[in-house]
């Protein structure tokens, strides 16, 4: 009778997950891996001890290795890249088996992928680029509660981004004011007003308070106005089931819209709350509060792409995803490629986008975009080109900054957006003529006319951190 045996004093043994001849499967979750290892460490074995310490390996050989079949269920890492422009770092491609992971969990998913093999000794740098969802995969995840055209179906509003605003200050206002700031924004023209991230249940303003007063504000400001309105109430708490407790009210108010911190909640939190948020016909809107701790560094952490892919399969209706023109972190080509991740059916790679994958999200429903973070109208053209109509345009400070009050400042804004439409149905370059456009609609609008002198000045003109690799 022959044993089987192992060796439990091989070095490298890692480099049996090192496999370049391999072909991944349609049914593989593939990985790209930005990798910076410790000098004088070969790419190979560094590529290989990704792949094993995300999936099947440890730092040895174990004589349970015996007891199934490390083959099937091993990850491979099958190609390596160099990355344009830095001779440190290069690009580590792994295929996964897709029975490493629990169907329809995100948790899951990067528990495996960026788990312990961040704190690898082997590594200086490293960073998730890019994931390849295999149709199998998407298939076991529920995705946007509604999705944009049930959306826009819901709330009668068709051909032209939606407008929104942060409310201002974001803490410190009673709620019985912070309702008034809302009904201003509603009644002068946004279809939605917002919670800010960190926007709770803090001591000055009770989340049953705020949730009251700003339902009596979307109400009457719906029937002042003949329009469907809405404001994202944060329903993100200290633990599910007082999240759960705060949705049930925003059900029971009759506001067709909640929100939720989906990094800081935590992913088991946000697809719960997207169930939950499918069952009873409400709109999910999710912001992603401490994403710029996860993805800002070039060459460590996970890019924002990979985050917005993760949190389409588990669930919301808007996310945010910088403005391009704003305060915030973004360049316009990965800004868009990410943009496209949420919005459509299949996305092919685009280095030059930052998309490393062809990616089929099969029949589930998109996405709004929304750009949000220092934006004004004058950004209204750029904004209209970029994100098109499927999106959502928030206004804070470009709302509640006007000279003129809040409803004046939402009235800018409203007009400034459909001017912006117009102009673009008729074949006019927007960001070309931008300011004849924007000026010509100020002549008769009162409102945009002062927000144009007001901001025309204000400019966040900084050089990205995080830039695409394209030599």
């Amino acid at each position: 009778m022959s044993v089987k045996t192992y060796d439990a004093g091989v070095k490298d043994y890692r480099l049996n997950y090192w496999t370049p001849d391999y072909v991944p499967l349609d049914t593989d979750l593939l990985a790209c891996f930005k990798v910076t290892g410790q000098p004088g460490v070969p790419r190979e074995e560094v590529a290989a001890a990704v792949a094993a310490e995300s999936s099947t390996g440890t730092w040895t050989t174990v004589w349970s290795d015996l007891l199934t079949d490390l083959d099937y269920y091993k990850g491979r890492a099958y190609r390596i890249e160099d990355v344009p422009g830095d001779s440190e770092s290069f690009y580590a491609f792994v295929a996964y088996p897709i029975d490493l992971f629990e169907e329809g969990s995100m948790t899951n998913v990067l528990t495996s992928l960026v788990g312990n093999v961040f704190g690898f000794k082997a590594l200086k740098h490293l960073r998730l680029e890019d994931i390849r969802f295999p149709i199998a995969y998407i298939k076991t995840c529920n995705g946007p509660p509604a999705g944009i055209q049930v959306e826009r179906d819901r709330l009668n509003k068709y051909g032209r981004p939606l407008v929104g605003g942060t409310i201002k200050p974001k803490l410190g206002m009673s709620a019985k004011n912070y309702g008034r700031a809302v009904y201003e924004c509603l009644r002068g023209g946004l279809d939605f007003t917002k919670d800010d991230e960190n926007v709770n249940s803090q001591p000055f303003m009770r989340w049953q308070d705020r949730f009251e007063f700003v339902a009596n504000a979307i109400h009457t400001a719906q029937q002042e106005t003949g329009e469907v309105k809405g404001h994202y109430l944060n329903v993100t708490a200290p633990d599910p089931e007082q999240m759960y407790e705060r949705a049930e009210f925003v059900k029971e108010l009759g506001v067709p819209i909640l929100m939720h911190d989906f990094l800081t909640g935590g992913f088991t939190a946000n697809t719960g709350l997207a169930k939950w948020c499918r069952r009873n016909n409400m709109l999910m809107h999710v912001h992603r509060a401490m994403h710029a701790v996860i993805d800002r560094h070039p060459k460590h952490g996970i890019h924002f792409r990979v985050l917005a892919k993760c949190l389409r399969l588990s669930g919301g209706d808007h996310l945010h995803t910088g403005t391009v023109v704003g305060k915030l972190e973004g360049d316009r080509a990965p800004t868009l490629g990410f943009v496209d991740q949420l919005r459509e059916s299949f996305v092919p790679e685009d280095r030059k986008r930052g998309v490393f994958f062809d990616q089929d999200w099969g029949s589930m429903p998109g996405l709004f975009a929304v750009a949000s973070g220092g934006i004004h109208v004058w950004h209204m053209p750029a904004l209209v080109t970029i994100f098109g109509d499927d999106s959502v345009l928030q206004f804070g400070g470009g709302t509640q900054g006007h000279p003129w009050g809040n409803a004046a400042g939402a009235a800018a804004n409203r007009v400034a957006v459909e001017a912006c439409v117009k102009a673009r149905n008729e074949g006019r370059d927007l960001e070309k003529e931008a300011r004849d456009i924007l000026m010509e609609a100020g002549k008769n609008s009162p409102e945009l006319a002062i927000a144009l002198e007001t901001w025309k000045e204000i400019k966040f003109e900084f050089e990205t951190v995080d830039k695409l690799d394209v030599g």
